[in-house]
C-alpha cells in the first residue's frame, strides 16, 4: 500500500520543524489579546533595558528668570534635581498545559482560546499595577525639593455639592474632574495627554449626565449609545481594573512582588493621569513559548514578561476618592 503524502501545516515552505509555525500563531494570538485588553501602558513613559534590575528616571524642578544689571557677571541659575529608581518585578507568567488526548477529542480551536486568555491575563495584571502606582503617586510628595506632589480630591472638596457621590452621580464626578483640571493647570501639567480612568459604573453615570454630553455645552458623547469621550479636557477611559479594594496587605499577584503596588484603594472612584506621572521599565518584553512534552503527552504554553512600574512625576496624578478623608 502506498503511503499518503501528508501536508504538515506547521512547516515553513514544507520543510524543517513540523511545529515551526504553531508558535508564531500562538505568539500572535497572545500579543493581539494583550494589545486589545491593555489600556494603561500607552499612558505611561516606557523604557526598555537589556540588562540589570532597575532603571533611573531623572526628575527636575524649574529654573527662574531675572533681570540683568549691566556689567554684572552672569553665573548661571540653579535647578533642583533628583531621580526615581524603578525596579524590575519578578517574571510574571501565564501558563497552560494542553493534553494530547484532549486536543484530539476537541471539536473547536481550544489552543487559540487558551492563548487569547493568557494574553488577557497578563494585560489585566499590568493594567492593575499601573493604576495602583498612579493612585499612590497622587498620594505622594515630590522627590524634587520645591516641586508639588500629587493631589486627592475628596467629597469635602470646596466647590462640590454638599454631599457628593462620585460613584453614582455623573454630574458630581464631572465637577470633580473640572477641579482636577484646575489643579493640573496650577501645577503646569501639560494639557495634552490627560486621561481619566473610571470603572463602568462611573463611566455610564457620566454618560447619563446631561451637562457632560449636551451639545450646547460642547459636550462629547452620546446618551443613546452610552458613550462619553472627554470631560474637562480629560479623555475618559473605561476599565474594570481600577483598584477598588484594600490591597495594603495582600500577597497575590495584584500586590506585585514588592510593596510598591500595595495600598488601600477601597474608596478610589477615578484616576486622572498625565503620561509623565507613571513610568514603566521593560527587561523582558512580552514573550511566548510552546513546547511538546513527550513525558506528559501534551503541550506546555507559557506567556511571560518582566517589567516594573513606578511614579516619576506625582504632580501629574490625581485620585478622586469617594470619601471625606
Amino acid at each position: 500500500m502506498t503511503a499518503a503524502n501528508p501536508v504538515r501545516i506547521g512547516q515553513i515552505n514544507g520543510a524543517g520543524d513540523v511545529d515551526a509555525m504553531f508558535l508564531k500563531v500562538f505568539a500572535g494570538e497572545v500579543l493581539a489579546a494583550f494589545e486589545e485588553t491593555n489600556v494603561a501602558l500607552q499612558h505611561t513613559q516606557v523604557r526598555t533595558i537589556t540588562s540589570g534590575k532597575s532603571a533611573s528616571f531623572p526628575a527636575h524642578g524649574k529654573v527662574t528668570a531675572k533681570y540683568h544689571t549691566p556689567g554684572q557677571e552672569i553665573l548661571g541659575g540653579t535647578m533642583q534635581g533628583a531621580e526615581t529608581i524603578i525596579t524590575i518585578d519578578d517574571l510574571l507568567i501565564s501558563d497552560g498545559f494542553i493534553p494530547l488526548i484532549d486536543e484530539a477529542k476537541q471539536h473547536y480551536d481550544y489552543r487559540s482560546m487558551f492563548s487569547t486568555e493568557m494574553g488577557r491575563a497578563l494585560a489585566n495584571t499590568m493594567d492593575r499595577h499601573i493604576f495602583q502606582v498612579g493612585v499612590l503617586a497622587a498620594r505622594s510628595t515630590n522627590v524634587v525639593t520645591g516641586e508639588p506632589g500629587g493631589s486627592v480630591i475628596l467629597t469635602g472638596e470646596p466647590g462640590l455639592p454638599a454631599t457628593p457621590n462620585f460613584n453614582t452621580n455623573g454630574e458630581h464626578l464631572a465637577e470633580a474632574l473640572f477641579i482636577a483640571a484646575q489643579k493640573f493647570d496650577e501645577k503646569d501639567v501639560p494639557e495634552n495627554e490627560r486621561v481619566v480612568f473610571v470603572r463602568p459604573a462611573q463611566y455610564y453615570a457620566l454618560a447619563k449626565a446631561t451637562k457632560v454630553i449636551n451639545k450646547d455645552w460642547d459636550g462629547r458623547g452620546s446618551y443613546a449609545d452610552g458613550t462619553v469621550f472627554s470631560v474637562a479636557g480629560f479623555n475618559v477611559v473605561k476599565t474594570n481594573h481600577l483598584p477598588n479594594t484594600d490591597l495594603s496587605a495582600v500577597t497575590d499577584v495584584r500586590a506585585g512582588t514588592g510593596n510598591r503596588y500595595r495600598g488601600n484603594f477601597a474608596n478610589t472612584s477615578a484616576l486622572c493621569l498625565h503620561k509623565s506621572a507613571v513610568s514603566t521599565v521593560k527587561l523582558l518584553d512580552l514573550g511566548m513559548e510552546s513546547q511538546w512534552d513527550i513525558r506528559r503527552q501534551g503541550t506546555l504554553l507559557v506567556a511571560k514578561y518582566a517589567v516594573g512600574h513606578g511614579f516619576t512625576r506625582p504632580q501629574a496624578a490625581i485620585e478622586i476618592r469617594n470619601s471625606a478623608t
